[in-house]
C-alpha cells in the first residue's frame, strides 16, 4: 500500500510523475503539500540539497523587510518596468500538485474575502476564471495578466486538475498590484510599475 500524505492524500508516485513522463526534466519532482517534505524526505532532501547547493542542516529564512533593500536601478538605464513577485501558501492546504478541489475552492474563498479588506492603495477586484465575462477576459489578456492552462509539465504534475475552477486574478485599480490565485502557487503576489524604481515596487 502506497503512503499518502495527511493534508491532501499525495503520494510519491504523484510527486515524481513529471520525471517519469518526460526525460528532459531538470528536477522533475513536486511536493503536493507541506507533509510531502517530511513524509518523502529520503527522496526530497538530497534533491533539494543538490539543487540549492546547501547542506543537510541548512534552514530557510525569509526576510520581507523592504527597508533593508539597498541601492536601486540606475535612473538613466532604459528600464521599461519592474516586477517583484512572491509565492505564498496557506498552512493546512495542499500545494498546487496535491491540493484537493475542496481545498482549492476554500483558498479562493479565503482570498476573495481577504481582498475586500485591502487598504485603499491595494483595493481592487477579484476576477474568478470560472464564468469570466469575455470582455473582462480579453482585457486581462491585453494587460498580460491572464494565466492560461495547457502546460504539459503542469498538467502531468497535477496542477491543472478541475481547470479553471477555484482560480482567478485580483488587481488593484492602478494595475500595479496583482494576485494570481491557485495557479502554480496558492497565491502569487506581484507588485509592478513602469520604470526601474525597485524600492518603489
Amino acid at each position: 500500500h502506497e503512503h499518502s500524505t495527511a493534508t491532501s492524500g499525495f503520494t510519491l508516485a504523484k510527486a515524481i510523475a513529471c520525471a517519469v513522463e518526460f526525460d528532459n526534466q531538470h528536477c522533475g519532482i513536486y511536493a503536493g503539500d507541506k507533509d510531502s517534505y517530511s513524509d518523502f524526505a529520503d527522496v526530497f532532501d538530497p534533491i533539494i540539497q543538490e539543487y540549492h547547493g546547501i547542506k543537510a542542516d541548512a534552514r530557510h529564512t525569509s526576510d520581507m523587510d523592504s527597508t533593508k533593500l539597498v541601492g536601486n536601478v540606475n535612473p538613466d538605464a532604459p528600464v521599461k518596468s519592474t516586477r517583484i513577485r512572491v509565492g505564498r501558501s496557506i498552512n493546512g492546504y495542499g500545494l498546487s500538485p496535491g491540493i484537493t478541489k475542496e481545498q482549492r475552492l476554500a483558498v479562493e474563498q479565503l482570498f476573495a474575502s481577504a481582498s475586500k479588506k485591502f487598504p485603499e492603495n491595494l483595493a481592487g477586484e477579484y476576477y474568478p476564471l470560472t464564468g469570466m465575462d469575455e470582455k473582462v477576459r480579453q482585457q486581462l489578456v491585453d494587460d498580460h495578466f491572464l494565466f492560461m492552462s495547457g502546460d504539459r509539465n503542469l498538467t502531468v504534475a497535477g496542477m491543472e486538475r478541475d481547470w479553471p475552477e477555484g482560480r482567478g486574478i485580483f488587481h488593484n485599480k492602478e494595475k500595479t498590484f496583482l494576485v494570481w490565485v491557485n495557479e502554480e502557487d496558492q497565491l502569487r503576489i506581484i507588485s509592478m510599475e513602469k520604470g526601474g524604481d525597485v524600492l518603489g515596487v
